[in-house]
């Protein structure tokens, strides 16, 4: 990789750089009861990285609602609940944690001018900002060039839609070997094999390092706290994607 080139950082956001509890689950029974009029007795399950489209279609389905309402009850949640994590706000200041390390990582990623720094998340956009917010962490990321499940919720896809923005606003055409997704779940992992990035997975939410190289992550750290290493090892997958792509 030559010293002109630039490199984008997709972030994931949950138990990747914060972890909000059970609030995010608080939101989806506010929004099911008052979508639907009644309680939801099964809820998604937690860190599994889905997107939340997709999160919102089985938490209706897996409570009785039937598979032809959903087309008109998805698209009612999925506006009601960016409204619902807001007026939760304060809940997430004061419950929500940051992960360990990830303000120094997101500083350090932030202040290589080699580095477009966003998200690639399986939350709705007003949600993802939101979250940053709550934790001050938005200063480190370029949001408006990043993948959202507003966009769509196929999270793969969201890989194509982060390079697409940061190609119209820094003339740069990134490819697998010039971009890079640092998360912590199987999702985040499917998410750069199908959508075109590599993979610097982090052991920080409910799934372990063996399971994440095993699913196919370029390298595993056990954790953010040690940035030299997150530095370096976006530095060795990119490497390792060029050299793939001229086939050495």
């Amino acid at each position: 990789m030559t010293q002109a080139e630039q490199v984008l950082v997709l972030w994931d956001i949950d138990r990747t750089l914060l972890y909000v509890g059970d609030i995010d689950r608080q939101v989806y029974r506010e929004a099911f009861a008052e979508v639907v009029g009644r309680p939801a007795e099964h809820l998604p399950a937690r860190g599994t990285g889905v997107t939340m489209p997709l999160a919102i279609r089985a938490l209706l389905l897996d409570n009785g609602v039937s598979e032809d309402d959903v087309p008109e009850l998805l698209p009612r949640m999925v506006d009601l609940v960016p409204q619902r994590l807001a007026a939760h706000t304060n809940d997430l200041r004061e419950h929500g944690v940051l992960m360990p390390g990830a303000v120094e990582a997101l500083r350090s990623v932030h202040e290589r001018p080699d580095y477009v720094p966003t998200i690639a998340t399986g939350n709705l956009k007003p949600n993802a900002l939101l979250k940053l917010a709550a934790f001050d962490l938005g200063g480190y990321v370029d949001a408006e060039i990043g993948g959202y499940a507003s966009d769509d919720q196929h999270r793969p896809a969201l890989v194509g839609i982060a390079q697409k923005r940061a190609q119209a606003k820094h003339g740069t055409i990134f490819t697998r070997a010039t971009t890079v997704i640092v998360g912590d779940s199987l999702e985040d992992v499917r998410t750069g094999l199908e959508g075109g990035a590599a993979v610097v997975a982090v052991a920080s939410g409910k799934t372990s390092a063996e399971a994440l190289r095993d699913a196919g992550a370029d390298l595993v750290l056990d954790s953010l706290e040690d940035v030299q290493s997150l530095i370096e090892a976006i530095g060795q997958v990119t490497l390792q994607c060029a050299q793939a792509e001229r086939g050495t």
